[in-house]
């Protein structure tokens, strides 16, 4: 979701990167595959005070790619990373890939 940059916290520090080095933005727990951002001026962030809250800056452009569906371009800009929920009696998860 698009985000003016002042929404960025200051706590938000380069988030790590997965063992192929990877810019990782969610793991599916039932394929194992992954939804991957790559560019060339593209920054992973998460916020230092809550890591699952993750944030992209992308100064030209970027692409989400996945091994199961067609890759999304992304425009220059500030996004915040939401993972979709859903709804279980009494709690809510996040929607398995």
């Amino acid at each position: 979701m698009p985000v003016p940059g002042s929404e960025v916290p200051a706590t938000a520090v380069p988030a790590p990167r997965d063992r192929a080095g990877r810019m990782v933005l969610a793991r599916g727990e039932a394929t194992g595959h992954a939804h991957v951002i790559v560019g060339p001026d593209t920054v992973l962030l998460a916020d230092r005070d809550d890591v699952d809250r993750l944030f992209v800056k992308i100064v030209t452009r970027a692409r989400v790619v996945h091994e199961e569906h067609g890759t999304i371009t992304i425009p220059a800009g500030a996004y915040r990373i939401v993972r979709q929920r859903e709804y279980v009696p009494g709690a809510y998860r996040y929607v398995a890939d």
